[in-house]
């Protein structure tokens, strides 16, 4: 279990890291150019949008694999992956997930401490944000306990948990229309719930790392994980672009816990305290994390005010 956990942590660093990077690429893509249009009385000036982040775009990694920073990113979240794999053969999903999502966190304190001391604007609500995210995992971690488990799940119980984890996914992608904050919250828990799913593929994959190359090949997981990490992956970089991280965040980090928590108990039988005390510090321990998530993902020193009154990433160049 110890070294679970401290897979986990390390997956966290990955992809904390990771995650800078992308934002990085995906914020220096061309959203608007401006010009004029000839008009009756003089010509007009217009903002045409290079980018309609209302709609889908299946070409929309391939654009950002150009941008190294992003590609930095990618290999960083490699790098996390592995560390994650690994975890998930020594750990159930409902201990390592939810360490997972102290990524938030990492970034955070990047943020908090690069440059000179004067420019550093963490204020006291986002450290207590922090330190409750701190301990909400903590006190869900330790009421529930996560223990036991079985290696795989059977067929029938995969299909119905990819059914159900489809038909989540696609209602937020249907909700995800309005507003720019609106379309990212959508996106980013549509996001959530796929990363959440192609979390409990993973640990189906990781219970045939024993057996090397041929025995991993051999089985459905890893052509499974390509397809569902590459729609996680796309719906990642639409959540980014889409609008505010600070409405697309909170998905992406309670999404995957909490997805990856409900596969774990019905595809590998992970047990969870049960007691009804257990039960109360498990809700509690989510809700204080879902609320230090929501505060700390608003952050000045995650997004900041521009000139012109809209919100953007503050690590955007």
């Amino acid at each position: 279990m110890l070294l679970a956990v401290l897979l986990s942590v390390a997956a966290s660093c990955c992809t904390a890291a990771s995650s800078i990077c992308q934002r990085l690429g995906a914020a220096s893509l061309p959203r608007r150019e401006s010009g004029t249009v000839p008009r009756r009385g003089g010509a007009v000036r217009f903002d045409a949008a290079r980018q309609d982040t209302g709609r889908f775009d299946p070409l929309l990694v391939f654009r950002l694999v150009r941008r190294p920073v992003w590609l930095l990113g990618f290999f960083g979240m490699l790098a996390g992956f592995a560390c994650q794999l690994t975890a998930l053969h020594f750990g159930p999903l409902a201990l390592v997930q939810p360490i997972l999502a102290i990524e938030l966190l990492f970034v955070f304190g990047y943020l908090a401490l690069r440059g000179p001391p004067r420019e550093r604007r963490a204020r006291r609500r986002e450290w207590g944000a922090a330190i409750a995210m701190s301990a909400g995992i903590s006190v869900f971690l330790r009421a529930a306990a996560p223990t036991g488990g079985h290696e795989h799940a059977a067929a029938l119980a995969w299909w119905l948990a990819g059914l159900a984890a489809a038909a989540a996914t696609a209602a937020a992608i249907a909700a995800a229309g309005g507003s720019p904050a609106r379309r990212a919250a959508c996106l980013g828990i549509a996001t959530g719930i796929a990363w959440g799913f192609v979390a409990a593929v993973i640990k189906e994959l990781s219970s045939h790392l024993a057996g090397g190359p041929t025995a991993i090949f051999a089985t459905w997981s890893p052509y499974a994980l390509a397809v569902t990490g590459a729609a996680a992956m796309l719906l990642t970089a639409h959540a980014m672009a889409a609008g505010p991280l600070a409405a697309s965040q909170p998905g992406f980090t309670i999404g995957d816990p909490v997805t990856a928590i409900l596969l774990g108990a019905l595809l590998f039988g992970e047990h969870l305290g049960g007691s009804p005390a257990a039960l109360a510090a498990e809700v509690a321990g989510l809700i204080v994390l879902a609320m230090g998530v929501w505060t700390l993902s608003g952050s000045e020193l995650i997004t900041e005010t521009s000139r012109g009154g809209e919100r953007r990433d503050l690590v955007s160049p």
